[in-house]
C-alpha cells in the first residue's frame, strides 16, 4: 500500500523533536567505525524525521542530506542543529517516491530510521543502488520493545483511551495502517544491498507523565490532527493524564528500549 507522505505526520514535528527517544551514541560509534568515516563522506538520511539520526551523525561524516516530506519535520531539525552548532546538514523537502528529481550526490552512507515501513521498500533501494557508492552501505534503524518482551502496563491504558476517542483502526494521515507481512531483512536480502548484518543495543529511559502523554502526539496514529478539535484533543490529554496519575502515583515510567541496526551491503 502507497501511503501520502505529506500527511502522515502533520501537526506532530514538535512533539517528534522533543518526546522521541532516538538512538544511543553506540549507534554511531559503530557506523563511525565500520564505514571508516573521517568527516569526509556524503550521508543521506531519508525520512529524517527531526533529526534523531542526521543530529549525531554529522559528527562523522562532511555532509548528511537529510530529506522528509513534512516541512514541519525540518523546521523543528533545523532548529535543533542551530541550538547544537552543527552546520553540516543540508534539510531538504522530499519523499522515497521521488528521489530521482532531487540531484543527489554519491553516497557513502544512506539512513532510514522508523520510516522504512511507510515506503515501497523494494523500489527505494533499487533507487538507492544507482546512488550508494560501491563501498557504501543502507542502515535501517528501529528501536522499541523487544518482541519477546511484555509491552509495558501503560499500554494498555493508553491504547483503551486512544480508541475511546480514534477508534481501533490505525490512523495513518487520512487513511489507515496495515503492517507489511515481509520484514525488512527480507527485503533487503533480494534487493542490491543483499549482505545483511544486524547490529543491537539495549538501554533503558525513564520518562516522567508528560513525556509520556506528549510521545502519543508524536505518532501518526494519534498525531493532534488526528483528532476533530482542539477540545477532543484536550479531553483525550485529560483523560490519558488522569488515568495514568491513578495507576501509577508515582508519574515515572520506565521503558526498556531495543535498537536494532540492519546494516546492508553489496559484499
Amino acid at each position: 500500500m502507497r501511503y501520502n507522505p505529506d500527511v502522515l505526520f502533520r501537526s506532530t514535528a514538535p512533539y517528534y523533536a522533543r518526546y522521541r527517544s532516538g538512538y544511543p551514541p553506540e549507534l554511531f560509534q559503530h557506523l563511525g567505525t565500520r564505514f571508516s568515516l573521517d568527516g569526509t563522506q556524503q550521508a543521506l538520511d531519508l525520512g529524517c524525521g527531526t533529526g534523531q539520526i542526521a543530529l549525531p551523525l554529522a559528527a562523522y561524516v562532511g555532509r548528511v542530506l537529510a530529506i522528509d516530506p513534512e516541512s514541519g519535520m525540518l523546521t523543528e531539525g533545523q532548529r535543533l542543529a542551530e541550538d547544537r552548532d552543527i552546520d553540516n546538514i543540508d534539510w531538504i523537502v522530499g519523499d522515497s517516491y521521488r528521489l530521482s528529481e532531487l540531484d543527489l550526490p554519491d553516497l557513502t552512507l544512506v539512513t532510514i530510521g522508523a520510516a522504512f515501513h511507510w515506503m515501497d521498500r523494494s523500489t527505494v533501494l533499487q533507487d538507492l543502488d544507482r546512488l550508494v557508492l560501491p563501498t557504501g552501505a543502507v542502515v535501517i534503524t528501529s528501536g522499541g520493545m523487544l518482541e519477546t518482551q511484555t509491552p509495558p502496563p501503560w499500554n494498555d491504558i493508553i491504547t483503551a483511551i486512544r480508541t475511546k476517542y480514534l477508534g481501533p483502526a490505525r490512523r495513518a494521515g487520512s487513511t489507515t495502517y496495515s503492517h507489511p507481512a515481509e520484514g525488512h531483512t527480507d527485503v533487503l536480502r533480494r534487493s542490491p544491498f543483499s549482505h545483511v548484518q544486524t547490529v543491537e543495543w539495549n538501554w533503558t529511559l525513564e520518562r516522567d507523565l508528560d513525556s509520556l502523554i506528549g510521545l502519543q502526539f508524536s505518532y501518526s496514529f494519534s498525531a493532534p490532527a488526528q483528532f476533530d478539535s482542539g477540545e477532543q484533543r484536550a479531553a483525550f490529554e485529560r483523560d490519558l493524564r488522569d488515568a495514568l496519575t491513578e495507576q501509577f502515583p508515582s508519574r515515572t515510567f520506565p521503558e526498556s528500549v531495543h535498537t536494532e541496526a540492519l546494516i546492508a551491503t553489496r559484499l
